[in-house]
Formats: structure tokens, sequence, C-alpha cells
């Protein structure tokens, strides 16, 4: 590809009050207003003084800004170009937007995730987000890798900051000196990861501060989506195993999974599992033997009975399984290389504690389901690289608003994503895209503007790759 002309043959005016850049909020919008993202936050938002008037208009301003990619206040004034002004109404101002956002206090971020909550429930009856997950499979089955659970995933994330006007900024188990944004996603093979619950934390707060809340909320949530009889298992990393998680979990009628820290009493544990017990997994850079049809792998996995915070009090206590995963020490062929070589082998265990049951999870399809965690980083990647990438306002609560307003433009774009890639002319990579591939295909598509008898006509490109999902 080249200039069909040189440059200086070739001049740009911005003169057309008939283009629109991102064509792709006109569906989206629509989309957003099916699903009554401005008549929930007007009945479910109290934002005082004239800075909270006409809060469903001023929610989904921001929320179409988000999606189209704005992330900060000023990139609001993407909405007011061009032709955008014969296509939406009531496209607030930046500093209009900010002054809004600094108006919350923390009851009325709690207000936003209401809306946010109820939001996601009518985007999935819309979209078909989440169809009724199936049955528990027999453990070994080879589709039922997964039990059939529906997946929770909690974590959080450092969002970085700079400057000193900041509220609440310091410096976390990173050292990077930003905010913590807590964060819990459903998982289910429809589509892409959806965000269920979210808080904004100070940045030197641990991880576990909160966790209880909200992974009580994220349970619940997912129980109104999937139904109250769906399998759910609620996926955790170490920072996370404690009496309050766990238990937040298990009271929602969900089953954890839960990496567990190396404490004497799960080392022992590990020491009395049987040398007999471990079992080759398939793992990075396995082989598959035809012969004997098993992985030559250098994992292994074994489990034994566990009862955890044996320490509490007996009401506390949950009994469940210890599922270890066994890798022989990276270090190991340097130490024999420099004359430390060992007897016997070295090993490195990674230990997580389960409540799924053996004829849902197996050893095997348990720890394959708990590595399956890691998914959470892709969507902690994929907010950061849109509307996170900054927090843009130095009043805590007004940045703890812009994390709920960009979980709801995530999920509104995964809806959208998921309507696009069904029916015979969908885009079936669509359903589990990022969010950047999403806004490249369907909202960042110039239009023009014309009026006829009325009614408004949108001049798309000819020949667009993605015209049938639009």
């Amino acid at each position: 590809m080249k200039l069909s002309h040189t440059l200086t043959r070739t001049s740009a005016v911005f003169d057309d009050p008939n283009l629109v850049s991102p064509a792709g909020l006109v569906p989206l919008l629509a989309l957003a207003d099916r699903a009554g993202l401005r008549k929930l936050a007007d009945e479910h938002m109290s934002v005082p003084t004239d800075k909270g008037a006409n809060a469903g208009l001023k929610v989904a301003s921001l929320v179409a800004g988000m999606v189209a990619g704005a992330d900060s206040i000023d990139d609001m004034a993407l909405l007011r170009h061009g032709g955008m002004g014969r296509v939406f109404a009531r496209a607030y101002a930046p500093s209009t937007l900010g002054s809004f956002l600094r108006t919350f206090t923390f009851g009325h971020v709690r207000q936003l995730d209401a809306v946010a909550a109820r939001f996601l429930l009518s985007l999935a009856r819309l979209a078909g987000l989440t169809p009724p997950v199936p049955a528990p499979l027999p453990a070994g089955d080879e589709a039922g890798a997964g039990g059939g659970y529906a997946f929770v995933d909690v974590d959080d994330t450092i969002i970085e900051v700079h400057g000193h006007a900041k509220q609440g900024a310091g410096f976390g188990y990173t050292r990077v000196r930003g905010l913590n944004a807590l964060i819990a996603t459903l998982t289910t093979d429809r589509c892409a990861p959806l965000v269920l619950a979210q808080r904004l934390r100070k940045g030197a707060c641990g991880s576990p501060r909160g966790a209880k809340r909200l992974v009580g909320d994220a349970v619940k949530q997912a129980r109104r989506l999937l139904g109250a009889k769906a399998p759910v298992l609620v996926r955790m990393d170490s920072a996370y195993y404690g009496r309050d998680a766990v238990h937040a979990a298990i009271t929602g009628g969900a089953h954890v999974s839960v990496t567990v820290r190396m404490d004497p009493a799960v080392k022992a544990a590990i020491a009395g599992i049987d040398q007999g017990a471990w079992t080759t997994i398939k793992y990075p850079d396995a082989i598959f033997d035809q012969t004997t049809g098993t992985w030559i792998s250098k994992a292994e996995v074994a489990e034994v009975p566990y009862t955890a915070f044996t320490s509490k009090k007996t009401a506390d206590r949950v009994p469940g399984r210890l599922v270890v995963r066994r890798i022989p020490d990276v270090h190991a062929d340097k130490k024999k290389a420099n004359g430390q070589g060992t007897l016997f082998d070295v090993w490195r265990f990674h230990a997580f504690f389960t409540t799924a049951p053996a004829q849902q999870l197996d050893t095997v399809a348990a720890d394959q389901a708990h590595r399956g965690h890691a998914i959470i980083e892709q969507v902690h990647a994929d907010l950061k690289a849109s509307a996170l990438a900054h927090l843009p306002s130095g009043k805590f609560t007004a940045n703890s608003a812009w994390l709920v307003l960009a979980v709801i433009a995530f999920n509104l774009t995964r809806a959208a994503a998921v309507i696009a890639a069904t029916g015979p002319t969908g885009c079936s990579d669509l359903a589990k895209a990022t969010t950047a591939t999403v806004r490249r295909k369907l909202i960042h598509v110039p239009a023009r503007v014309a009026s006829s008898a009325r009614r408004i006509t949108l001049h798309l490109p000819q020949a667009w790759p993605w015209q049938q999902p639009w």
C-alpha cells in the first residue's frame, strides 16, 4: 500500500459537519438503551445539586465515551464532533461530566454498583450472554474438563498513577504507586469473561481487604445470571486463602479452589502423600506417548484429604481436598553442573485447596481447572488498555465511579460482540475477542450522516469487512 498522490498534492481540512468517526456507537447505545442503562441510573442514583441532574444521560455519555476509547475526562470530547449532534442528543461536555463524577460520595458509588449489577442482568437476557450451565459431567470425561462449572475468578490489580494529588494512592505489593482495583469475573463457554463485581481500594491495602463482601456479591450475581442450581467454582490465589473469602463463597452456594500458602500444616499434608499417588499430567513441553496412552512430562499431581483453618473454631473449619502439583526444581541442572547435585530429585510444590467433589473434578481436572484462574489477568490487561489506562480524577470516589463505569462499558462491549458473533452471517471470533478488537471492527467505523424525508441515514464504508456483524 502507498499514497496515491505525493504529499504536496494531498491536503486535509477538518470542515465536514456530517461525518461521524465511531458510528458503531449507534447500535451500541441502542443496546444500552434497550437494557435500560439510563433508566436504571435515573432510578437508583441520587447525586445532589445541579451537577447530579440527569444522572442517566451523564452515565450513558461516560459509558459511550469509554466504549469509543476514552480513557480520561478530556477524551469525552470525542462525543462532540462532526455529525454526532445529529445522531445523538445531550452529549455533555467533558467539564460537565468531570463535575458530575467529583460530586460522588461512597454511597453514590454503591448506587452505581447497583446500576452496573442490574444492567448486566438485563444485558444477559437480551444478548444471551450466560445460558444455563449444563449439569456436572463425570470426572475424566474429556468434554467435562471443567466439571460443568461456571468459574468466578477473584483477583486485584494495581492501576499506576502519577503525581501527589491522587487520594488513596500508595505503594502496594508491586512497589508501584497506584490504586488497587479488586475485580471478580465470570467465565463460561459462551463468551469472553464478564465482570461481576468491582471495588477500588487505596494502593497500599492488602489484597484480602474487602474480599469477603466482594466474593459474596459476585457469587450472588453469578447465581442471578445462571440460575440457583448452576454449579459455580470460585477460583482465587493465595492472597485470599482465609476464612472470610472462602466462607463468603461457600455461604453463597459455590465451591472454592484457592491456592494455599506453604504453612506447616500444608507441608505436613504434602509429606504424607504416597509416592505411588502421583499422576503425570499434560504440562508445557509434555509429549504424548501413543503406545502407553500417557503423557511424558515432568509435572505430576496428587491429592490428599485436608481440612482448612484447623486453628479456628470448629464452625470455621472447611473440609475438602488439597491438590498438589510438583515440578522439578528449576535450578537443579545448574546446581548439578556446579557440583552440587542431590541424591534425590528436588521438587517444587504448588498446592491449592478445593471443596469441589472428586466425582465432578478428579485430581487432574481440578488442577487444570484451577490453572485457568489466570484468565482474569487478561481482563485486567483489557481494562488497562481501555478506560483504566488512567484514573483521571484526584478524588478517590470519582475514580471509584470511573472504575464502575469502565466495567459497565466492558460488559456492554462483550454483549455487542456476542450478538455480532451469532447467526449465519456473524463473526464467530468476536465472541471472545478483546475490547480493542471489537472496537476496531464494530465501533470505530466512519460514517456520513444524511437526512431525507425526516429520516437519518448513515452512509458507512463500502466493502467494510465486518458489515454483517455491525
